[in-house]
């Protein structure tokens, strides 16, 4: 009878170790999805929330403008009704000694102006992915909204993904 109840107790903690291992597993990924504009076309885009260093959440997307074209946009989203954004704002993006000043493109946008809120902004980001040769941390900052935004390299792998 001892030997059952060892060998349950065994098979017990198995489980319970191959339960916790498997259920909380991390992502550690972008979330890079595939989905369909209105001409049915299919579009790889990478979809992102992340948190500056004053708390606020910021929701980051980046696309490409067209399915022929290798130019990307980054889209970053605030949560709506608690800013604004005054377009044009430059975003300024450092990494170590490189800056970046990307220019918005929010009006310009292929996307209607009315179906982008006031808490969205759009920028060009195709040369600022051309120029990097890592995947390296980088830093956002739109000034008056974000003091610091840090992207980790898995998501700037991923958008540098989505330009191959």
């Amino acid at each position: 009878m001892e030997e059952f109840r060892n060998l349950l107790r065994l098979i017990v903690t198995c489980l319970l170790i191959c339960c916790c291992f498997f259920i909380s597993a991390n992502k550690s990924h972008a979330d890079s999805k595939v989905t369909f504009n209105d001409q049915k076309k299919e579009i790889k885009r990478s979809l992102e929330s992340l948190k500056d260093l004053d708390y606020q959440t910021w929701q980051l997307i980046v696309y490409p403008s067209s399915k022929e074209s290798k130019s990307l946009i980054l889209r970053i989203v605030g949560y709506p009704g608690s800013l604004r954004i005054d377009h044009p704002t430059n975003l300024i993006v450092n990494s170590g000694r490189k800056n970046w000043n990307l220019k918005d493109i929010t009006k310009n946008s292929i996307i209607k102006s009315e179906t982008l809120n006031d808490s969205a902004a759009e920028f060009e980001l195709t040369n600022l992915i051309a120029e990097l040769d890592k995947n390296r941390p980088l830093r956002l900052r739109l000034p008056g909204l974000i003091n610091d935004l840090p992207i980790p390299p898995y998501l700037v792998s991923e958008w540098r993904s989505l330009t191959e």
